[in-house]
């Protein structure tokens, strides 16, 4: 599954840097993983619907094996289904018991250890209220049918044991009226068409073990646009209305698909791979060879400078590898599903979207978390203590983990890192797994022992926090840095170990040396026979952590324009010290204009947008221009905080002319600011406007309560 957001940079002064945390995560229960004494091995799923009544009946064939002597009590998951029958093989009815929660059969003898034993129950249900959805006719999306069935929800549309450890194959033959089309995992067996009824039975079939949470289905009257890669069908199924935005939205997939084979080592395991759109999903969730997608994602051409997709599609492309194919054995170990998919939709924008992107990407990653970290709680990556799976699935799993793993593999070289993945992915297909396994798995490929590392990282809750400081001796030509830990350890939280590269530029040559961080407090001395322009800690910015590192005014205005983008945004940043200096000022307004990538120049813009100085009213309307949206947005905001109603004529022209819909939301906004009651019947008509994710008429409504609080 996906969900993110962006945050350019949180550099918190050591006073507030553990603020109050407002969820006790530690007083959630403790929560193991679930015991189970028979190992399902198929399910045949058969149903009909009738989407007019919300109604569907079919039944479900189970086939398992005992993990137990004197196995004759079978107990499913089932919830919202009425049971009416089950009978053996010999298709002779079974005793059966029902309650809210689970269904206990019993069988019509003991059966031993490792013996197979079928049945099939029969049943039927009336508009469930979880995992599986009947949805009416609207504006947005057709008359549909479809499931969400993560994290334990599978149980709500067929009986089963509901629980990711357990991997089955299985068949699901599903009856519609035939103007639908019906997707599901696997294989398209048949379609076989009732004249007479005027109904389509649909067969498709799920030849390799999977969990079930990751079955779907989906009905509806889908158009399918064929894709594919190589002999691999990829196709996306979408409304009848969204067919030409999806054509360019998703055709990426393949090539998307092609990149996560080479990368991982492991050739796409399923029969084909599907995208549907949905109106009950929010984001992406990953099923067996069908991701179900939000329909959010289908948007204009205009949206996609404000709206891409493109990081959720390929998470989502990543999980049929790291979720799909081998799979979280308990809700505990959730990075392994979360934080590999999000750590591979970062490693494919860098691929297709160059360096810089790619490390942006991951610095809004490490920004997630430690938001979370700071405003809401700490917790382990790896955490057993939940009320819900869904408790799990949070910005620890997700972007932490992610930026976890960029750690694991600066720590252990390319080669190796992926080599790994290789061998865990080929060693544990089809299988559920937990953080030892990847653990083993390192060692396995490595010899090198680093369960320190998960330790710190993974199995103890926050990140380090360092405070930098340097010297330069001239006479010694000795450059010392102290480096202070400065995490509060009485709640967990380790004195980290950790590689670290120290960067340092001199007029005449750059120099890079990896010193290893053990303690918390060391001095570190390096051999520098010139003054130093630029001393970088944690060049090429594979830690996660927080920064305090007081500079010269001299050295951030050299960062500022020669560094990465990441250091020259924080230089950016960093300059708001030197706010009354003439010279700080101006090369943020050079960067602000000059600088090659949108994230510095919008740093720059923010830093300046604090003077609130008349004199830079000219370049924050030039800067209304820039060719990225981002930047424009800001820019807009920034004068908007002027509250200057001769602003308001300027506003209203860039709100007609801009392209995106963020900019266009900004200059609605900051007419909220600015203006009067006069202004209400413009916002007014900008209310009624439609936009992805209605960001217009937010921002005009908010505009409008503004003005009329100005009463």
């Amino acid at each position: 599954m996906k969900k993110s957001f962006a945050v350019l940079l949180i550099l918190v002064s050591f006073s507030c840097w553990l603020q109050a945390q407002k969820i006790d995560v530690y007083q959630r229960p403790l929560t193991y993983e679930r015991s189970h004494d028979y190992d399902a091995q198929h399910y045949r799923i058969t149903l009909t619907f009738d989407l007019d009544k919300k109604y569907f009946w079919g039944e479900n064939r189970v086939t398992l094996i005992p993990l137990k002597d004197d196995f004759q009590e079978c107990v499913l998951d089932a919830e919202e289904l009425v049971v009416t029958a089950v009978a053996n093989s010999q298709n002779h009815p079974l005793e059966f018991k029902q309650t809210d929660r689970h269904l206990t059969v019993q069988l019509s003898r003991a059966y031993g250890y490792g013996e197979t034993a079928t049945f099939t129950v029969k049943y039927h249900a009336q508009d469930p209220k979880h995992g599986l959805f009947f949805d009416d006719e609207k504006p947005t999306n057709p008359k549909m049918v479809s499931t969400v069935s993560w994290p334990e929800y599978a149980h709500h549309w067929f009986p089963c044991y509901d629980y990711p450890h357990d991997k089955v194959t299985n068949e699901l033959i599903v009856t519609v009226q035939d103007d639908y089309r019906v997707l599901s995992n696997g294989r398209l067996v048949s379609v076989k068409e009732d004249i007479k009824n005027s109904t389509k039975t649909y067969h498709w079939s799920q030849e390799l073990p999977h969990s079930t949470y990751l079955f779907m289905l989906a009905i509806g009257p889908f158009e399918i646009i064929q894709d594919t890669l190589g002999s691999l069908p990829v196709n996306y199924w979408v409304y009848e209305k969204d067919v030409e935005d999806a054509r360019w939205i998703f055709k990426k997939t393949p090539s998307m698909i092609d990149f996560f084979n080479k990368l991982f080592g492991y050739e796409y395991p399923w029969a084909k791979y599907d995208q549907v759109t949905t109106p009950r999903q929010g984001g992406g969730a990953e099923a067996t060879s069908a991701t179900v997608l939000g329909e959010q994602v289908i948007h204009d051409k205009r949206a996609e400078q404000d709206f891409s997709w493109e990081t959720v599609i390929a998470h989502e492309v990543a999980h049929q590898w790291w979720g799909d194919l081998i799979t979280l054995r308990s809700w505990a170990h959730t990075w392994l599903n979360e934080s590999f998919g999000t750590y591979s939709d970062y490693l494919y924008t860098r691929y297709d979207k160059g360096e810089d992107e790619g490390a942006y990407d991951l610095l809004r990653k490490k920004n997630q978390y430690l938001r979370e970290a700071h405003t809401e709680y700490m917790r382990p990556i790896v955490f057993d203590r939940y009320d819900r799976p869904q408790d799990n699935f949070d910005s620890h799993t997700y972007p932490k983990g992610a930026a976890v793993l960029h750690m694991l593999r600066f720590i252990m070289g390319d080669k190796p890192f992926f080599r790994t993945l290789r061998h865990f992915l080929h060693k544990h297909e089809f299988q559920a797994v937990d953080t030892h396994d990847f653990m083993v798995a390192v060692k396995d490929v490595t010899g090198q022992n680093l369960d320190w590392f998960f330790e710190q990282f993974i199995l103890k809750p926050g990140h380090p926090v360092f405070d930098i400081s340097y010297s330069w001796d001239e006479q010694s030509q000795k450059l010392k840095l102290k480096v202070i830990q400065t995490q509060d350890t009485s709640i967990g939280i380790p004195v980290y170990k950790m590689p670290v590269i120290i960067g340092v530029v001199t007029p005449e040559e750059k120099t890079s040396k990896k010193v290893w961080i053990k303690q918390k407090e060391q001095v570190f001395e390096l051999s520098v026979k010139e003054k130093p322009l630029l001393v970088r800690f944690d060049e090429g910015n594979y830690l996660l952590k927080e920064l305090r590192f007081d500079k010269s005014l001299e050295e951030l205005l050299y960062q500022l324009k020669n560094d990465d983008v990441i250091g020259r945004s924080w230089a950016a940043s960093q300059l708001a010290r030197f706010k009354d200096n003439t010279c700080a000022v101006n090369s943020l307004i050079h960067s602000a204009q000059e600088d090659e990538f949108w994230a510095v120049r919008r740093s720059a813009l923010e830093t300046l947008g604090k003077l609130k100085q008349r004199e830079h009213v000219d370049l924050y309307k030039n800067m209304t221009t820039d060719k990225n949206s981002k930047v424009r947005t800001t820019a807009l905001r920034i004068l908007g905080d002027y509250k200057n109603p001769e602003f308001i004529l300027f506003f209203k022209e860039q709100f007609e002319k801009d392209d995106s819909y963020m900019a266009q939301a900004e200059a609605l906004r900051s007419i909220g600011k600015c203006g009067d009651q006069s202004q209400l019947p413009f916002l007014e008509k900008a209310v009624k406007m439609k936009s992805p994710r209605n960001v217009l008429r937010k921002a005009a409504a908010w505009a409008i309560g503004t003005v009329k609080q100005q009463k």
